[in-house]
């Protein structure tokens, strides 16, 4: 019987512990999809407890604990404090087995913290107050908790209005991580409540000092804003959408869709879609004249628990996986910036595992031998970062396309306790491995290939790719 989470946790076979111990473990993390609050980073945030850095904003942990029986006060009420919040976490954690949770939870615990004690209402006091007491040092504030887990590069994400002022501040102050920011213009898209859309338009008429009266006024004041994010050091856009969109329209079908919404009056389902496809396409075209690489997170119904959304907003727990048929579309997009020239490097992640291999069979169709892996799988997300997902994404991978060009992993997340999740990513990439080498798929004398790749994957090929 194995130990729980020993150091060779996850690591089933003698080849797999050598590759992950001395290639994938030294390799330092570039988290070039993440949704840390940039304020944080440039203010060096000090945590006031471990509730507020490990349970704050965290709808993985509030879903289990809902689940678990656990009232919602504990989890995202005003009238609990950050004791009684961790305290009911606790209670969950042993009802979690099976669930990443569990494993990311310990995982975190003993790489932040080194603790190595099982979570559970037994020790949670004594955890908790440990915990805390080392928060207080520096060496665990936002800055601190990036260098510790070697942190090269990071990439938030930012509206085409934001200011970018914490970027550029954390820049200025000297910190040795780059903190990048990533163009995500959903917003500027998002044409199915006209005032809201009108706001939004107006707001980024003032931020880029374009006069907006027409759809051609709005993409005018997009490219200044894209000019300002690449003056900025930004190289990734994001885009996260339920579903493709390449629909057939005209220049003036979508300047008249665009006078009709700006002017407050409801769009059809179609009208949405042909001002979505025109938009996505535009998008397409400024990220790939500026060398930029443009990342799409498809598939997701959010904001299922209509009761909920109303009390607490967004991003609260309440999305799941969504059954979308977007093959045709996607392909049809792509192939339309293809036939214009303008096909940027492009990632696609899908929530539902089902399209796994409908998307690693889509990036051959437009390879070009540009750039090596052009068109990437991303890593499991959402629902999917976790070790079934992951093998899941990287089996389907390995056979239709090119796992040696995999771009690798990122956190998608919030928490300065996340960065743990490139380890299990690692861990899980060099298991897979290690197991085919051991079972006489990959031949023993290629080793020094397979070392490489692994390094490839865990760090190289998403410095090499981006140009960090």
């Amino acid at each position: 019987m194995k130990n729980f989470m020993d150091e060779n946790f996850l690591l089933t076979t003698e080849t797999a512990q050598k590759l992950y111990h001395e290639h994938a473990k030294k390799m330092p993390i570039i988290d070039y999809h993440c949704h840390l609050i940039p304020q944080m980073v440039a203010d060096d945030h000090q945590f006031r407890s471990l509730t507020e850095i490990w349970l704050g904003g965290d709808h993985y942990k509030w879903r289990a604990m809902r689940t678990n029986g656990i009232d919602e006060r504990y989890c995202t009420g005003k009238d609990t404090t950050d004791w009684e919040k961790f305290e009911k976490w606790a209670e969950t954690v042993p009802y979690t087995f099976r669930n990443p949770l569990y494993h990311w939870t310990h995982l975190e615990l003993k790489t932040a913290f080194g603790i190595d004690k099982i979570l559970n209402p037994k020790t949670a006091r004594e955890i908790y107050d440990e915990c805390n007491e080392k928060l207080k040092l520096p060496e665990y504030s936002a800055r601190g908790m990036m260098r510790r887990y070697h942190v090269e590069v990071v990439c938030t994400t930012d509206d085409p209005i934001d200011s970018l002022e914490y970027h550029i501040k954390t820049r200025e102050s000297g910190f040795e991580v780059k903190m990048l920011p990533t163009w995500r213009p959903d917003k500027a898209m998002a044409v199915e409540v006209p005032a809201n859309f009108r706001a939004y338009i107006d707001k980024l008429s003032e931020v880029s000092g374009i006069s907006i009266s027409k759809f051609s006024d709005v993409i005018e004041a997009l490219r200044v804003r894209h000019r300002f994010f690449e003056e900025q050091g930004c190289k990734l856009s994001d885009h996260g959408i339920e579903e493709f969109y390449a629909e057939d329209y005209t220049d003036a079908e979508i300047e008249a869709i665009f006078n009709k919404v700006y002017g407050g009056t409801e769009l059809t389902k179609e009208e949405i879609l042909k001002y979505k496809s025109a938009m996505m396409i535009e998008f397409g075209i400024m990220d790939a004249e500026t060398g930029w690489t443009q990342q799409f997170h498809y598939g997701a119904i959010r904001d299922n628990n209509s009761k909920m959304f109303r009390l607490l907003g967004p991003d609260t727990g309440f999305d799941s996986i969504g059954e979308f048929t977007t093959a045709k579309a996607l392909a049809k997009y792509l192939d339309k910036l293809n036939s214009m020239d303008k096909l940027a490097k492009t990632i696609l992640y899908n929530l539902n595992p089902c399209a796994n291999e409908v998307i690693a069979t889509m990036l051959g169709n437009f390879q070009d031998g540009s750039v090596p892996g052009k068109i990437q799988f991303g890593s499991g997300w959402w629902f999917l970062d976790q070790k079934d997902g992951m093998e899941k994404q990287m089996n389907a991978l390995s056979v239709l396309g090119l796992l040696s060009r995999f771009v690798g992993m990122l956190t998608d997340s919030r928490s300065f306790l996340s960065y743990p999740r490139h380890e299990y990513f690692r861990r899980t990439l060099c298991n897979l491995v290690g197991r085919d080498v051991e079972n006489g798929e990959i031949p023993y004398s290629e080793m020094e290939r397979v070392c490489q790749m692994i390094e490839d994957i865990s760090y190289n090929n998403a410095k090499n790719f981006f140009k960090f």
